[in-house]
């Protein structure tokens, strides 16, 4: 696939000297879904209103289907779709009216057939004649990614698409982006739930302190940074780990049931054969065993917490 956004050594410096980004560099294809997770203050979002004009970079470029963000803004900002954190809406206009409007902005002809596919998608059809006001918080998020896609745009930018909706909603919306990407709209996102990126995302992205830790394929990401949890369930409970288990650094979990093994997958040996000897040596009878992988959770907590250390 052809490259479609690229983010080279890009710096966003304040008067006070305050960097927001430190030479972020970043290239994304398209069609892809790419979901960017950092804690609050990373620069997520200074990320995505610098690449969409809102703000503008202290150094650094920008191309965004190779138009660059300041020489061709124009040109760029017509690619670009943006559905912000903050639900900034006109509380008494009415649902067709502020997509109509958002379409105008652009110069895009009317094209009401088009508005309605795009309402439809969004299960906001039968809505079109609301006032905003009228609308649960849920739907008027849907309204911003309508008034995002008015103009037809080939990148969109879900900025905490989600924040503050319930789950059920939230699942809804990963239907929504899923059917966008098969449309062939290329996605980048910030979120703070885990699970979305680790449900939608074709890569990760991992942002901190305004530096880019890593971009990578999620499954990737996962094997090669994973680890895996041995739980060894025991027919009787232990008030401690035997000294003769010290060096595998078991923790002891339910309550004394069980003991807990960690290992890395990428490692030539896994250790879990001498651990079984070593158990049955310490006469400890098993009841069961049974393995855990690592979350995406699990590895983003971890990058982030090495980042701040």
């Amino acid at each position: 696939m052809s490259e479609i956004l690229s983010v080279r050594d890009l710096v966003k410096r304040y008067d006070d000297g305050f960097e927001a980004l430190k030479g972020v560099t970043l290239s994304i294809v398209q069609g892809e879904i790419l979901a960017l997770l950092g804690p609050n203050g990373a620069g997520k979002t200074t990320l995505i209103s610098t690449i969409c004009g809102i703000t503008e970079g202290t150094s650094g470029t920008v191309t965004v289907g190779g138009h660059d963000i300041v020489k061709g803004y124009r040109e760029a900002r017509r690619m670009i779709g943006l559905v912000p954190q903050e639900i900034n809406l006109e509380p008494f206009e009415r649902v067709i009216n502020t997509v109509r409007f958002s379409r105008g902005l652009f110069g895009k002809p009317k094209d009401d057939a088009y508005l309605e596919k795009i309402l439809r998608q969004l299960s906001l059809w039968d809505k079109k004649d609301n006032r905003i006001m009228e609308l649960s918080g849920g739907m008027k998020r849907r309204v911003l990614i309508a008034k995002a896609l008015s103009h037809e745009p080939e990148v969109l930018f879900l900025d905490e698409p989600t924040a503050g909706v319930d789950v059920e909603l939230r699942k809804d919306m990963w239907e929504i982006v899923a059917g966008l990407k098969a449309s062939g709209t290329t996605i980048i996102l910030t979120t703070h739930y885990i699970e979305e990126a680790e449900a939608i995302a074709d890569r990760i992205g991992v942002i901190a302190k305004g530096e880019l830790l890593l971009v990578e394929e999620k499954q990737a990401l996962m094997t090669r940074m994973g680890q895996k949890q041995l739980q060894i369930d025991l027919s009787a409970p232990l008030d401690g780990v035997p000294d003769s288990l010290a060096k595998y650094e078991l923790e002891l979990v339910r309550d004394g049931n069980a003991l807990l093994y960690t290992y890395d997958t990428r490692a030539e040996r896994t250790g879990i054969t001498g651990l079984l000897a070593d158990i049955a040596k310490a006469g400890l009878s098993m009841s069961d065993l049974q393995t855990k992988q690592s979350s995406l959770e699990d590895i983003f907590v971890g990058l982030v917490a090495e980042d701040a250390a």
